[in-house]
């Protein structure tokens, strides 16, 4: 099994399931509502502590709290990666682009440049 870098298509162009999903998650871990469910759970940790509930409690809340840490760890890595993908074709693009503009011509680079700029919302 050789794994591929997530940001890279499908030979027909489309993403996979694993590609929408990051990018749902992503979506919501930045939204106000997953930082207002954030906060509720460390008040939830909280308040567990204060009020000396049993050692099942506290383990129950902090399992939970790794747990959401760990995807979220995911889901930075993939979006991080992503991003890194974006911004390496860009670079290519301008450069083959202004090779391009050096030699006096005009062709596929110029093409590729200009499908590069929006990347980033395709990914």
């Amino acid at each position: 099994m050789v794994f591929q870098h997530p940001a890279r298509k499908r030979e027909d162009g489309q993403r996979g399931r694993f590609e929408e999903f990051a990018e749902l998650a992503s979506n919501f871990t930045s939204s106000p509502l997953f930082a207002l469910l954030c906060l509720l759970l460390v008040g939830v940790f909280v308040a567990v502590n204060v009020a000396g509930l049993s050692t099942e409690w506290r383990l129950v809340v902090g399992d939970t709290m790794s747990a959401v840490t760990l995807l979220l760890l995911a889901m930075l890595k993939n979006s991080e990666r992503r991003a890194e993908h974006a911004i390496q074709r860009k670079l290519d693009a301008i450069a083959r682009a202004m090779l391009e503009q050096q030699e006096g011509k005009r062709g596929q680079a110029h093409e590729d440049l200009k499908a590069a700029i929006r990347m980033e919302e395709r990914l």
